[in-house]
């Protein structure tokens, strides 16, 4: 049975990516080039979207999964940390954060720091170097607002009453490291 906070987390994905191309920020086909949207002047190109240069990209299977884990397990121990310290909560429904944390970790080893994973990104190695939506992204750090859920605040609707989930539950809720 899907919780209702899924659906509500499904709703406002397929929402964002049925206005993103409006503001021209959907992902594009990697055959195509053009200019963004309305003359904004910004080229998306094949390029735009993939990482020339992945930390992971000269390992292998057995190294990518042993690093998977490690930082699944930094990761799942950061974001415990952070709920304490800033008196957020998790989402009621675990599945939300477990996603996040694992898309935090494969950024961690494909880019070395844990880029958001719920945006689209032209450059995600340009967007990892500035540093403004490397988690905790710099909303939630001034204002408390994670738009991933990973981090609410307890009047949030969404909310539970977790501060802490184990590397196992992140694992089991993922599928694992692939």
């Amino acid at each position: 049975m899907i919780s209702i906070a899924t659906k509500v987390l499904t709703a406002i994905c397929a929402l964002f990516w049925a206005i993103s191309p409006i503001h021209g920020f959907a992902p594009q086909p990697s055959h195509l080039t053009r200019a963004a949207s309305a003359g904004r002047g910004r080229e998306l190109s094949s390029t735009s979207t993939t990482l020339s240069a992945s930390k992971d990209a000269d390992m292998t299977e057995e190294e990518r999964e042993i690093a998977m884990e490690k930082a699944l397990k930094a990761m799942t121990a950061f974001s415990n940390k952070y709920t304490q310290n800033t008196n957020t909560y998790y989402c009621s429904d675990t599945s939300i954060p477990a996603v996040v944390i694992k898309g935090l970790a494969e950024h961690k080893v494909t880019l070395g720091t844990p880029l958001c994973p719920c945006r689209f990104y032209e450059d995600k190695e340009k967007e990892a170097k500035e540093g403004y939506w490397n988690c905790p992204c710099v909303p939630m750090r001034e204002r408390h607002e994670c738009h991933c859920m990973l981090f609410l605040t307890e009047d949030n609707d969404f909310a539970g009453d977790e501060t802490n989930i184990s590397f196992e539950e992140v694992k089991k809720k993922c599928g694992g490291f692939s």
